[in-house]
């Protein structure tokens, strides 16, 4: 998705400007068409506002027009069938391509279910979850009326629309869609920072492979170069920490058995705000380690 900036989307022509935004939400260029009008916006965050207050003083039909534009998740017909370049990157990013058997049965079952109970799709912003927690929320939404569902899916069309006006337009101000994930290394043996050590993040997975999402290596400072996850949402779901810290003692000749106590060291934790700021730091000695959340 190329970018453009706020200034050239409020000289644009009605036609362009139309162009430029029509997938910001799935299959209904109607939305910016309203939008063209109201121009010019001061900021991406009153474009943003704009853009939620058509889709809510809308009619109920044209409203639930707008949730059926949208695909089922981890729908094989319908990625075959051709989805948006946006939807395909977004359901990428929660790994929705590459499922194992058990996941893509359970992702069929809770899509017919959904569907035989509303009428139509379930939609999330899956750049905020991962598989196993997409799968959880839609059991949890499964039991709800269809009133709930039907605002549910519009709050959900909204954080999709400010993740892809984050992508597509540059402006002075910025929407609060992004996370981070961040780390450190303390060597409480010595008090100091610890470098060079070798840190994974994975996310876990109940029903397929856990995947490594981060592979980096502590600096001087016993901190990573970029966060783990940063300039994105940190997707709601559970991770481990790996680090590995033996190596990083015998090379600094600190007595250790045969073999150490403390090789490869897992942190498990749990993420549930996708804005929000995460810091999970290891302090460790060569036979005890500890943590704690901090931002």
């Amino acid at each position: 998705m190329s970018q453009i900036s706020l200034a050239d989307v409020n000289a644009a022509s009605k036609a362009d400007f139309v162009a430029a935004l029509a997938n910001v939400v799935e299959y209904s260029p109607w939305i910016a068409e309203q939008l063209a009008g109201k121009r010019p916006f001061a900021g991406i965050n009153q474009l943003h506002a704009a853009l939620l207050a058509a889709i809510q003083s809308a009619e109920p039909d044209v409203q639930l027009a707008l949730i059926r534009a949208h695909p089922d998740l981890a729908n094989k017909t319908q990625r075959a069938a051709g989805l948006t370049a946006e939807s395909i990157d977004e359901q990428n990013s929660a790994g929705l391509d590459r499922l194992s058997d058990a996941e893509f049965a359970a992702f069929e079952r809770v899509n017919n279910a959904y569907r035989e109970k509303f009428g139509f799709p379930y939609i999330v912003c899956v750049r905020r979850y991962t598989r196993d927690s997409i799968l959880r929320d839609f059991e949890m939404r499964l039991l709800n009326i269809v009133k709930t569902e039907t605002r549910r899916a519009i709050e959900e069309i909204g954080r999709i629309s400010a993740l892809r006006l984050d992508q597509l337009i540059v402006a002075d101000d910025k929407l609060k869609v992004h996370g981070r994930l961040s780390t450190h290394v303390l060597d409480n043996h010595t008090g100091k920072p610890a470098p060079g050590i070798p840190v994974e993040l994975v996310e876990l997975a109940s029903l397929g492979d856990s995947r490594v999402i981060a592979r980096t290596v502590t600096n001087s400072d016993g901190r990573t170069d970029q966060p783990l996850i940063g300039g994105r949402p940190v997707p709601i779901g559970r991770y481990e920490l790996r680090f590995s810290v033996a190596r990083y003692y015998a090379e600094r000749n600190v007595p250790l058995s045969d073999p150490p106590f403390l090789d490869e060291i897992p942190l498990r934790f749990a993420l549930s705000e996708p804005e929000g700021h995460y810091h999970v730091p290891l302090l460790v000695t060569p036979w005890s380690y500890s943590t704690y959340r901090g931002s």
